[in-house]
């Protein structure tokens, strides 16, 4: 159960399976994850909010069961869980740009925060990043929201 959780329902296999390498696999999985942001949007923010807390919690606990091997590229729950946060409350355009902000985020690790999160131990560390990344990804998300 942890394997299929840590990799999103198997979307974090794909591209190993595809092209020998893991590069890429965090977006897959949060593209995957969009699909429920997507269909949760007219159930309101608390929903999402309330997705966004439950695939949290479950990064940390799927991920630290493999977190003795680093953080691998196959485990994508939590990229799925930083793009649920990254789009909380925000309509499809501002989605988008918040979700586009949040890979950016994640992948350069250049957003205040992100970096930090990610040397907190076992699963906590694995999930953190990507939360802290989607923050940020949420924050952009809402003054695009509040200007268009």
């Amino acid at each position: 159960m942890a394997r299929l959780l840590a990799s999103w329902f198997g979307s974090g296999l794909v591209l190993r399976r595809l092209r020998g390498v893991d590069d890429g696999s965090g977006t897959v999985g949060a593209a995957l994850a969009m699909v429920i942001v997507f269909a949760l949007m007219p159930a309101g923010w608390v929903a999402q909010l309330g997705a966004a807390l439950i695939v949290s919690a479950l990064s940390v606990w799927s991920s630290q069961q493999f977190a003795d091997e680093g953080d691998p590229g196959w485990i994508v729950i939590d990229e799925a869980a930083g793009a649920m946060v990254a789009t909380i409350g925000l309509g499809v355009l501002p989605a988008f740009v918040a979700f586009a902000i949040f890979r950016i985020a994640d992948i350069t690790k250049r957003f205040p925060g992100v970096a930090y999160a990610e040397r907190f131990p076992g699963g906590w560390g694995i999930t953190a990043d990507d939360l802290v990344a989607g923050g940020w990804a949420l924050a952009a998300g809402w003054l695009l929201q509040s200007l268009i």
